[in-house]
């Protein structure tokens, strides 16, 4: 209904517009008048001849004036008609979406590049099952990057060429160590995992496999109930998400210090590991090594500086939260 009125609002003033110019147009004389008229304006006289004259030269420039100033007010009404139809389907696919899992506190629904605006279920259910997929993925590669640091498997990755899981380096390093018949196997592995047990069936939920259930976890095969498991597969979902990040930042950490180590947060020992703000797990935290010089009054100032920083962000990130139940 608003966007009926909208267009009706938008047409009337473009069509205001249109009148107005051919009004503007019509009081000044053409070029091409008739004899008669011309031969009883000969007979006036020029103080009478000088005034029509000007009043012809202000009505033409007083149409040259308006005329464009409609014309951009018609194309402006047209433009925000459009606009305001474009905000509400934005409005209802959000609304479209809104009760799906996934939309919790205190993102509620998050689509922050849009991508579910045409409000297409089986579009969004496809993004759903690849969002979890994905994320499930993640997590794995999370604790893949931290794992082999303390504990490696036994035995060997390739006998015939001697390598040991042990020889293997962390990281991206061992993307190049691992001979290529174990890459085939893996790649096999992983096909025969999405045809057959982890394969997404139309009457499950997405990520519901048959063969691993709800969780991507084998003891979890039985059909999920939406309702019942709500909880779990909502964080789920966000834990998801988090990995992926984090697993981003940990590949972008290990290309730049080329380890995987925990010297990837603590590149080494500082001067002021007694300072306030050393606490486990990451203990004194410099990834960029800014302290490395051992300066204190540079420590100081930076010190006073992330403290401020950090004031001014718990304050926006609250900004941003409350104003969506409680306004002045």
């Amino acid at each position: 209904m608003a966007s009926t009125t909208r267009s009706t609002g938008a047409a009337a003033v473009a069509a205001g517009a249109a009148g107005a110019l051919w009004a503007c147009s019509s009081f000044v004389q053409g070029s091409g008048t008739s004899p008669a008229l011309r031969s009883s304006s000969a007979v006036g006289s020029s103080l009478t001849q000088a005034p029509a004259s000007g009043f012809e030269h202000s009505q033409s420039a007083a149409g040259a004036i308006v005329a464009p100033s409609l014309v951009g007010a018609a194309a402006a009404a047209l433009l925000g008609a459009r606009r305001g139809r474009t905000a509400e389907v934005r409005q209802i696919a959000c609304k479209a979406f809104e009760n799906e899992l996934g939309a919790t506190m205190p993102m509620k629904y998050f689509d922050p590049l849009a991508m579910s605006k045409d409000g297409d279920a089986e579009t969004f259910r496809r993004r759903r099952c690849a969002e979890i997929k994905n994320g499930r993925v993640a997590m794995w590669a999370c604790m893949g990057y931290i794992a082999p640091q303390y504990f490696r498997w036994p035995g060997y990755c390739s006998p015939s060429m001697d390598i040991k899981f042990s020889d293997l380096p962390n990281g991206i390093a061992a993307l190049g160590k691992v001979p290529a018949e174990g890459w085939a196997q893996i790649g096999i592995f992983i096909a025969f995992l999405e045809l057959f047990p982890m394969r997404q069936e139309a009457d499950r939920l997405p990520g519901d496999a048959p063969g691993f259930g709800k969780l991507g976890v084998p003891i979890f095969a039985r059909k999920c109930d939406a309702e019942g498991s709500r909880r779990s597969l909502e964080a789920e979902i966000n834990n998801g998400r988090l990995a992926m990040v984090a697993i981003t930042g940990m590949v972008a950490q290990n290309m730049y210090f080329g380890t995987t180590d925990p010297q990837m947060w603590l590149p080494g020992a500082s001067a002021f590991e007694g300072e306030l703000g050393v606490q486990a797990p990451v203990g004194f935290w410099d990834p960029l090594g800014l302290a490395a010089d051992g300066d204190v009054d540079n420590f100081k100032r930076r010190r006073a500086v992330e403290v401020k920083h950090g004031r001014i962000c718990m304050l926006a990130c609250v900004g941003y939260i409350i104003p969506e139940y409680f306004r002045w």
